[in-house]
């Protein structure tokens, strides 16, 4: 694999302007045309569709498949704050744009509301008609108020008036009472009232937040219970006492309800204060324009015309569901009963014998690289590297990106250390990942007490690259090691996702690391770089290159991607050329697919599989055979125009030749999964694939898990 510099663009502009040439070549060939792209939008539907299936998987333990469909409304919650309130965003401001797909965001709304009221109301009959039975024969009940003992009404009347009752804050409605700003996917009442209240007042209508300090689902003790999992509904326990809250009132009906929000945040590229700014947006978050309503669905058409007048939104907006309208605060089951026979056993993650009881990490660096397959294998290591700098007298200096970390982080405890050691620490924190920025900012102060020098990144491209660089003291030189990963430092996600983590001390490695701290803390021109790719400057024009290269090959030549994503017009452009000229293309895309696999002449070279399973598949991992002298990459970056053009973002190559082997082989358990894959279609369509007559199952996360750690 070459190792030479490559000669690169050293401005964003130059750079935009290169791939504008690459852009007009292919649109006189016709790859640019709409029909050839899927929507982008309605393909990231598909992928919730494909979590919310697992729920049906029988091979899946019971209160996964459970947690499964509460993923599926996580998904849709985020979809709607962020990718419908973008559309919204664009029509309100007269900013319309056609898709790469040719659809104006009128028709994707159009589209979006028809599908995702399907898959919504499929979810509940799964939940109502599949789920709830099944917990039912393995004795785990939710207990609905008309099923209520005498002495569980009892007990739920008790919880009311000391949990529930000191907390909850009723609003009339009236002319001195407007309807009140409700916070973004809270839980609310809407209450039909009767009567005059103590000021003489008459009302026909009041808002009952559920109080957000309490829990959603409430376990009742054994002693009122004939047995099993008993589970009962806030929801449930407001319902049966709302008259409580009007006294002398007549409560005619108490219906739920909750309100989606555009949650986006707009912050503008030339700010003097960033944490400042991104403090200012959060409070606004919580009340953002409305996006969708959801109600239950035995709501009176009154009542809801007026909740959809009151929050601007229409019937396409309007979601009436049969249960609770969140079903994501259904994962509180798994830990509210005490079932382990119904979820995933346990398993220990393997350390590789090449670190395993070794004293110094450093010491098994030197002799060669190492690289973690998480959650198989242990994120502990990644964290040993950081403690063992910390606390060891050589290491002069530490240098780490933090995207997404956790509230309590042993790696952020090492910087810590390192720091009060009198190290040289600096961490750059991107405090605009998206739903962690109040947990950034909060991280970045912590850091910034304990001595570390805290950079924001640049403002407006976030620094989504994994990087630790450690310089250290050895024979009177300075010697860098590296760590660089496909997914955060966040241990909590190694246990569910599934990332690479490569250590070495590879000198060019180092060298190019260190000269992209510099370009992230520093100013100046981009610097050239000998072995790493790079966005914005280097990384898409490179992978472009290199499909390119792969076309010359012709039937000889092989490609094989793993994204999480993949969205961006040049490089599916190239894929279609490499196809064209006859690459064998395998493409593992977890979620968005714009790419239209299958069609005659264009793409019938290229498979698309998506593998949904026990973890989530996160792994980025760029294949080319280029003839015999294969080249890997692992990478930060997922193939979309943010990760490429907008994001600081890492592919870094693994020459060794037995990990070289190793990635394929894990590739090549993915194209061979059939039960957890599912194939994409020329017409937009995923089809789970399944074990043919006589074949074996082969579902890729349980082959690897075996392989790795000897569980089944």
């Amino acid at each position: 694999m070459s190792t030479e510099s490559v000669n690169q663009p050293e401005t964003i502009d130059e750079i935009r302007e290169s791939d504008s040439v690459n852009m007009v070549a292919d649109q006189a060939q016709d790859i640019s045309a709409s029909e050839n792209y899927f929507n982008r939008e309605l393909s990231q539907l598909a992928f919730n569709y494909r979590v919310l299936k697992q729920a049906l998987d029988p091979t899946h333990p019971l209160l996964n498949r459970l947690i499964f469909c509460c993923i599926f409304s996580s998904n849709m919650d985020e979809f709607f704050e962020i990718r419908v309130a973008g559309l919204r965003q664009q029509m309100k401001y007269g900013r319309e744009k056609i898709g790469q797909d040719g659809m104006m965001p009128e028709q994707v709304l159009q589209e979006i509301s028809r599908v995702a009221h399907e898959y919504i109301s499929e979810q509940y009959e799964i939940l109502n008609n599949v789920l709830i039975p099944e917990m039912e024969r393995e004795n785990i009940h939710f207990v609905r108020r008309r099923e209520w003992t005498e002495a569980q009404a009892e007990w739920v009347r008790n919880y009311f008036d000391e949990e529930i009752l000191p907390v909850v804050s009723p609003i009339g409605l009236d002319p001195s009472h407007p309807f009140p700003r409700l916070v973004n996917k809270s839980l609310n009442f809407i209450v039909e009232l009767d009567g005059k209240d103590a000021f003489g007042r008459e009302t026909g209508m009041a808002i009952v937040p559920a109080p957000r300090s309490l829990p959603r689902l409430v376990r009742l003790p054994d002693e009122v219970c004939e047995g099993g999992e008993n589970l009962v509904f806030l929801s449930s326990m407001i319902h049966a006492h709302a008259d409580e809250l009007f006294p002398g009132m007549e409560v005619k009906g108490c219906y739920q309800f909750r309100l989606t929000r555009n949650a986006d945040l707009e912050l503008e590229d030339d700010l003097e204060d960033l944490a400042s700014a991104l403090r200012g947006e959060l409070l606004s978050r919580r009340f953002g324009d409305g996006v969708r309503l959801e109600v239950a669905d035995n709501c009176p058409e009154e009542l809801v015309q007026f909740l959809l007048r009151e929050f601007g939104l229409t019937e396409r907006d309007l979601y009436k569901v049969h249960g609770p309208v969140n079903l994501t605060r259904l994962m509180a089951v798994s830990g509210l009963v005490d079932r382990p026979d119904l979820t995933y056993s346990g398993f220990s993650p393997t350390i590789p014998r090449q670190i395993r009881n070794k004293e110094s990490i450093f010491d098994a660096i030197r002799k060669g690289p190492i690289l973690l397959l998480h959650p198989y294998e242990n994120f502990s290591p990644v964290v040993d590297l950081l403690r063992q700098a910390a606390k060891d007298p050589q290491v002069l200096a530490i240098r780490q990106t933090l995207y997404r970390t956790g509230a309590d982080s042993e790696i952020v405890e090492a910087l810590m250390d390192a720091a009060r050691r009198g190290k040289e620490v600096t961490a750059v924190i991107e405090l605009r990942a998206r739903f962690s920025e109040a947990e950034n900012l909060e991280l970045a102060s912590r850091l910034q007490e304990a001595g570390v020098i805290v950079v924001y990144g640049v403002v407006g491209y976030k620094t989504h690259a994994k990087m630790i660089l450690i310089v250290r003291r050895e024979e009177g030189r300075l010697k860098r090691y590296v760590h660089l990963g496909t997914g955060n430092y966040h241990a909590g996600n190694a246990r569910l996702y599934t990332d690479y983590s490569f250590m070495t001390c590879d000198e060019s490695l180092g060298d190019d690391v260190n000269k992209l701290f510099q370009q992230l803390t520093g100013m100046g021109k981009a610097l050239k770089i000998k072995k790493l790719f790079h966005a914005p400057f280097t990384l898409h024009r490179r992978l472009v290159e290199l499909i390119d290269r792969e076309a010359e090959h012709g039937e000889n030549g092989h490609i094989i991607f793993k994204f999480n994503a993949l969205t961006e017009p040049a490089l599916m452009q190239a894929l279609y050329r490499a196809s064209r000229a006859g690459v064998k293309i395998d493409l593992i895309i977890r979620g968005i697919c714009c790419l239209r696999p299958g069609i005659p002449g264009l793409s019938e070279n290229i498979r698309v599989r998506s593998i949904i399973g026990r973890f989530l598949e996160h792994t980025r991992l760029y294949y080319f055979s280029n003839n015999g002298r294969t080249e890997v990459y692992c990478s930060s970056a997922d193939g979309m125009e943010r990760n490429l053009m907008n994001r600081v973002e890492v592919a870094f190559p693994v020459e060794d030749k037995d990990l070289v082997a190793r990635l394929r082989s894990d590739l090549d358990t993915y194209l061979a999964d059939n039960c957890q894959a599912w194939e994409l279609q020329s017409d937009g369509q995923y089809l789970q694939v399944h074990p043919g007559e006589g074949e074996e199952r082969f579902a890729s996360q349980l082959v690897l898990l075996e392989k790795l750690t000897g569980n089944k």
